[in-house]
């Protein structure tokens, strides 16, 4: 493997302010090429360093960017496609130790890039060129180039050794891809065998160059065969294939060739550009370019993507839009194909683990990478068989079949779409396939869809519940429930709390009502006792026999006001009333003294006469002195008699 190195420094400008005009980005040096040589002039690499430096880098601290170059045709071998990865980097200009004259900005940008014949090992030049990169800048020094020199000399040691041991794979994981998009990976993965105008849009350009490599490792064995892809001229693949006439059935690398693959969707006519700067538009819009696979991190695109593209994939908005209604009819996937999907999705899901979504959280094979890659080798050889199996049909409609496998459907290709047949049987990876490979594969692999069958309950009944997961409905009403959480828990502390502030007004209001009652229990009792004392009588000192004459009544005043000292007062007059009766209690007692004196007068007079008693009259005896008292005032003279 040939490896070479650049480093590349940001965009610079005229210091004249009369001639101010951007300078662009320029390459600064080689490393790994002999002295006074330089590539991009040879190869007329003029856009190499729009591509290392992409649009948005500025954006972050450290972004990736893979591309393809032209190599033209030398003494060492003929034109083919040269493939580049650069990391670029940035810092503040006031933390260099050796500030450049060139450096007039306030940051200072550069890409250190890689070129190589082949992209297998980019996936284990990535981790090296990045701590590279980053000890580089961490010297605060550009002009100290010892770092990069030596980084070189490791490459052409460490990687030629290593070239050709395994498969080495690149891009996103397969488990993400299919975890993000679903049923849409499979629309991706067929939209790439018809060749159609792929351009992908996204804000990060390692990761939109990484979902390219995703896609086009699906089909076994691409990644090594790459010669052609970096120009539409190119078609060394197509020259160079011989049919294979023999079979080992216990190599896998002998059946997949034998069955047509890789199939080369990079040939006369076709593009690959992981990332495709501006600078390039022009080669898109060559009559030239029948079909590409390209990214962009430039916006501008998006506004003309009905020119340079039939389909647009978003990976900032994870959509896909396809321009093309005739390509909209071959992507459709028919039920068995939808089953199939469904099922890897159903895999990765079940299995998936955030911290590493790269590997099943169970550490299994179900739903690992490998598991998900000889899944779609699968499904890819059972098309190219039943391919294989419907032109026998078409060709031979009343010769019986000559499979050995047993067919439930007359033609098995159905399940896999007859638009996306019709559509592909134009393309020129159809024509290379059909024209380098035995008519009847079918006798080897079996004609049929790994998942084939009708439609049936369980299809429409897994296909409604992915739809309502794909809605994110947890996701949407996350907020919702919280503020409906929040919202029900203060009602409940808002109820909560008025009730208890109306249980607390009845217990007042209770507690309030007995000490009322209280109250006015000992109110009616104190009025009681004042009543008693104010129909007290003074004792006398005289003893009144039964015999005694008939005293006569008290004054009628009097009696009016014991009648009125009886009754039970107001409670709101309740004290007034113990007052009153004390002052009508003295003037009583003093009434009854004056009439008590006057009638004294006259019972030294009638001592000799008898009285008899009358009726309801009784006699109190003391001393010798006989007083009659009626019924009625006895009760307040039992109080005052000694």
């Amino acid at each position: 493997m040939s490896l070479r190195s650049a480093s590349l420094r940001e965009t610079r400008y005229e210091r004249d302010p009369a001639m101010a005009r951007t300078l662009g980005p320029e390459i600064e040096n080689w490393f790994g090429v002999e002295d006074g040589v330089d590539p991009a002039t040879d190869h007329e690499w003029s856009s190499l360093p729009f591509m290392a430096l992409s649009d948005g880098a500025h954006a972050s601290t450290e972004d990736f960017s893979y591309f393809t170059l032209r190599r033209r045709s030398s003494s060492k071998g003929p034109a083919t496609s040269a493939f580049g990865i650069s990391c670029t980097r940035q810092m503040d200009a006031s933390q260099l130790l050796n500030r450049p004259a060139e450096v007039t900005r306030s940051t200072v940008q550069k890409a250190v890039v890689v070129i190589a014949n082949s992209p297998q090992l980019f996936g284990h030049l990535r981790e090296k060129l990045s701590m590279v990169t980053g000890a580089w800048f961490a010297q605060r020094d550009f002009t100290d180039l010892d770092i990069l020199k030596k980084f070189q000399e490791s490459l052409s040691v460490n990687l030629q050794d290593t070239e050709d041991e395994r498969d080495l794979y690149l891009g996103l994981s397969l488990r993400e891809l299919i975890y993000e998009y679903k049923y849409q990976t499979l629309v991706l993965f067929k939209c790439c065998l018809l060749q159609p105008k792929m351009l992908f849009f996204g804000s990060r350009c390692e990761r939109l160059c990484m979902m390219q490599f995703a896609l086009i490792s699906l089909i076994p064995g691409l990644l090594r065969r790459l010669e052609d892809c970096a120009d539409p001229d190119f078609d060394r693949y197509e020259k160079s294939i011989i049919k294979p006439t023999t079979l080992k059935t216990s190599e896998r690398s002998s059946l997949l060739s034998y069955m047509g693959l890789p199939i080369q969707i990079f040939g006369k006519g076709s593009l690959f550009g992981p990332y495709t700067p501006l600078q390039q538009l022009d080669v898109l819009a060559d009559h030239g370019t029948r079909s590409y696979i390209v990214g962009s991190t430039n916006s501008l695109l998006l506004q003309q993507k009905d020119r340079y593209s039939d389909i647009l994939i978003n990976l900032d908005e994870s959509s896909i839009s396809i321009t093309s209604p005739s390509l909209r009819a071959a992507l459709t996937l028919s039920a068995a194909d939808r089953r199939w999907i469904d099922f890897l999705t159903q895999t990765v899901t079940s299995t998936w683990d955030p911290m590493n979504p790269s590997r099943p959280y169970t550490l299994a094979y179900m739903g690992s990478e490998e598991f998900i890659r000889l899944q779609f080798e699968e499904y890819l050889l059972a098309l190219l068989a039943s391919v294989k199996y419907h032109l026998y049909l078409t060709s031979n409609p009343t010769r019986p079949s000559l499979s050995p496998h047993n067919h439930h459907d007359p033609d098995p290709i159905v399940d896999f779409n007859l638009d996306w047949l019709a559509s592909w049987q134009t393309t020129s990876s159809y024509n290379l396939f059909h024209r380098t490979t035995d008519p009847h594969l079918f006798d080897i692999v079996e004609p049929r869809h790994p998942t084939a069958g009708n439609l049936s309950v369980e299809d429409i009944q897994r296909r409604i519940t992915q739809q309502i997961q794909t809605l994110h409905l947890d996701d949407r009403l996350a907020t919702t429930k919280e503020h409906l959480n929040k919202h029900l828990a203060t009602g409940r502390e808002k109820v909560g709390s008025a009730v208890g502030k109306v249980w607390s007004d009845i217990e007042a209001f209770r507690e309030a009502q007995q000490r009322r009652r209280a109250e006015q229990q000992q109110q009616q009792a104190q009025e009681k006792e004042g009543a008693g004392a104010a129909i007290t009588t003074p004792s006398r000192s005289s003893s009144v026999t039964s015999s005694s004459t008939t005293a006569e009544k008290p004054p009628a005043a009097a009696a009016g006001r014991f009648a009125a000292a009886a009754r039970a007062p107001d409670l709101a007059t309740a004290q007034a009333s113990v007052a009153a009766a004390g002052q009508r209690a003295g003037a009583y007692m003093s009434s009854w003294g004056t009439w008590a004196a006057e009638k004294r007068k006259g019972w030294g007079a009638a001592a000799a006469t008898t009285t008899t008693p009358r009726s309801g009259d009784v006699v109190v005896e003391k001393s010798d002195d006989e007083v009659l008292v009626p019924v009625g005032l006895m009760p307040c003279l039992n109080d005052y008699i000694v």
